[in-house]
């Protein structure tokens, strides 16, 4: 960072600490929210360094109110990401929207009960009574889900929920992850027994536990059709190799057609595993722009691993997955190829090896750029030189 940059950025913090502190909260809080799509806002990292540093000196996060609230939203965990509320899919909730979901409730819904269960829970958790703490948090809770739930009964009252959401986040998809959060806990207690179910980690889903996993599935959807995408979340995150979620979608199917694929029990995977390379590419694009080359390979190197279980599990071709990938895989090399150009070197060559008809992994363009982000930008043009004197010999 600059002279200049510095300057501007520490004349900002000193503007940021004329608002009050809860002001300062819901700023940190829509900063990381844009941060997780990819926005690159001048001088915003040492801004949310800043931050996240003055909550935490003082004991509290952004978005908690001191510790009962982490009770209150714990049964959350499982569908938690660490993703804007706007790239959330229907199985999971944005760590994000739950700074605005307590303020709402808190500070507008239930003022006298949030504050009661508050000062309730301080005192049990400051005893290092748990347990308690839990059985206050799923009282509140229960108070909660009666509130929201009759106000979003009527358009006037859903209106009233997302104005009010308004007042602590401009991201419109915090009222999609309350929604979410409420049919959740309504869901917890059978959520919860299939959690319990599964092994810890999965190395292979494939075989008794692809089976075990798909028996534990069924029987859920059996019971709750709208808990499978918060289920399918559960099971990727216990899986050594997130993307062979997959295999819950095809397996069913046995087939490879992605019309037949669309119409198995659990086709939502699909899509999910197409998010894992959306999500992917912003820590592509974060990973660039902080000139941090070896992430950066590892990150490329896992996006084309991706594609070509989607390609090669599935006949994609016609379908709006197809139509999705496609265009993330665009994106992803665009955003290499501006990284590329401004390396030193012959570009007209370097610019002919990326353009060049993509083939899958180890001879395809992500295995030839994973390749140079391992060796550094210092050697590349030195490594595509020696290719073109070994090919015109």
């Amino acid at each position: 960072m600059s002279a200049k940059q510095d300057h501007t950025a520490e004349h900002l913090i000193q503007y940021l600490r004329q608002l009050a502190p809860q002001v300062r909260r819901r700023l940190l809080a829509e900063l990381e929210r844009l941060h997780l799509l990819g926005e690159d806002i001048p001088h915003s990292e040492p801004l949310i360094a800043a931050l996240r540093a003055e909550f935490r000196n003082t004991g509290q996060n952004h978005y908690r109110v001191g510790n009962p609230s982490r009770y209150f939203f714990e049964p959350l965990e499982p569908v938690l990401v660490d993703r804007a509320p706007e790239r959330a899919n229907s199985g999971q909730i944005a760590r994000g929207s739950l700074a605005p979901i307590w303020s709402l409730v808190t500070e507008q819904l239930l003022r006298s009960m949030a504050a009661d269960y508050i000062a309730n829970a301080t005192d049990v958790i400051s005893a290092d009574r748990q347990h308690e703490a839990r059985q206050l948090a799923q009282a509140f809770q229960k108070k909660v889900l009666i509130s929201l739930n009759g106000l979003l009964g009527s358009a006037e009252g859903a209106a009233g929920i997302r104005d009010g959401l308004m007042a602590y986040t401009s991201s419109h998809a915090t009222f999609d992850d309350l929604k979410k959060m409420l049919r959740y806990l309504d869901m917890q207690r059978e959520l919860e027994d299939f959690g319990r179910a599964l092994p810890p980690k999965i190395a292979r889903l494939e075989g008794a536990s692809l089976d075990k996993v798909l028996g534990l599935l069924t029987a859920l959807k059996a019971r709750h059709a709208d808990a499978v995408p918060f289920a399918l979340t559960i099971v990727a995150k216990r899986l050594e190799t997130p993307w062979e979620l997959l295999s819950i979608a095809t397996v069913p199917a046995d087939d490879r057609a992605a019309a037949r694929i669309a119409a198995s029990p659990f086709a939502i995977a699909v899509s999910m595993v197409i998010d894992q390379i959306e999500e992917k590419h912003l820590l592509l694009l974060f990973a660039l722009r902080n000139s941090r080359p070896t992430r950066a390979k590892e990150i490329v190197s896992e996006i084309y691993r991706i594609e070509e279980a989607l390609r090669t599990e599935i006949e994609l071709r016609g379908s709006e997955w197809a139509q999705h990938l496609d265009e993330l895989m665009t994106a992803v090399q665009a955003a290499v190829d501006a990284e590329i150009s401004t390396i030193p070197g012959d570009h007209r060559h370097l610019t002919h090896i990326l353009e060049s008809p993509r083939l899958r992994p180890d001879h395809s363009f992500g295995h030839k750029v994973g390749h140079m982000f391992e060796k550094g930008w210092d050697v590349v043009a030195g490594l595509l030189a020696g290719d073109t004197d070994q090919s015109s010999r």
